[in-house]
């Protein structure tokens, strides 16, 4: 087991957060949640019901009508908050090793040659091997692709990411593998994240608290106090499947609700 590691000094806060789009339908409802520094939170419901949005309006690209949001003690300066999309969006002109430079490139706080070494040693980090960091995106694996793509979100070193179901196009086998992985990467530093699913077992697998949301708000909560690591033999308790079959009513509740 990796030792503990102690978490990231940032939580995110939303006020009665509401979005209405341009055409009138909702994306969030009068949102209130508290995230804590270093804890990992699961979203989950049915498409449409606003986990994407609320993601959004975190990361400061969707504009909230009502409400707030905020970072804590301190607000986050560029660099500290990192988004991984379903689609892994490399530069396909870019090699795996410049498509993860590229976020510090922008910030423009180092030498390209600390750069570099950076965002090689994250590749790695990853899962990465060195003989891949040279190839474009076209010569990759979905699951490498996605690899880097996690590695560009974390090269500069955020304490707030955002993943918006990143897992979705992947395997079983290969999901399962990088469920793993961001388990690793999060008990070496204690980001704060914020997972976006459809899928219950990952959900579980990986967080602390899983929010099933639907019609722009959040319907359930559940709490889930298994240590980490977590490994895929834990679906085969008692106790994994109580919690499914808890997770699984309230999804089937929200899917029998529709927006006003």
């Amino acid at each position: 087991m990796c030792e503990p590691t102690p978490p990231t000094d940032t939580g995110v806060s939303l006020q009665d957060a509401c979005v209405r789009f341009a055409e009138g339908s909702i994306g969030l409802r009068g949102v209130n949640l508290e995230v804590a520094a270093g804890e990992i939170v699961s979203l989950i419901g049915p498409s449409g019901c606003g986990k994407s949005t609320l993601l959004r309006v975190i990361a400061g690209l969707q504009p909230l009508n009502v409400g707030s949001v905020a970072f804590h003690p301190q607000p986050l300066v560029p660099g500290q908050l990192g988004f991984v999309f379903q689609d892994p969006a490399l530069i396909p002109w870019r090699t795996a090793l410049a498509n993860v430079r590229l976020p510090l490139e922008l910030l423009g706080r180092q030498s390209p040659e600390d750069a570099t070494a950076r965002s090689s040693s994250v590749l790695t980090e990853v899962g990465l091997a060195a003989a891949d960091h040279k190839k474009y995106p076209a010569q990759l694996s979905g699951g490498m692709r996605m690899r880097v793509s996690i590695a560009r979100a974390l090269v500069s070193d955020p304490s707030v990411l955002l993943m918006d179901e990143p897992f979705a196009a992947l395997d079983d086998l290969l999901r399962g593998r990088l469920l793993e992985l961001l388990q690793a990467l999060w008990q070496r530093r204690r980001r704060t994240i914020l997972f976006v699913t459809h899928n219950i077992a990952e959900a579980l697998l990986l967080s602390q608290r899983v929010l099933v949301m639907n019609a722009g708000g959040v319907q359930g909560e559940l709490s889930l106090p298994w240590p980490y690591p977590r490994r895929a033999e834990l679906r085969g308790s008692v106790e994994f499947g109580e919690v499914y079959t808890q997770v699984s009513r309230h999804l089937a509740e929200a899917g029998n609700e529709r927006p006003e």
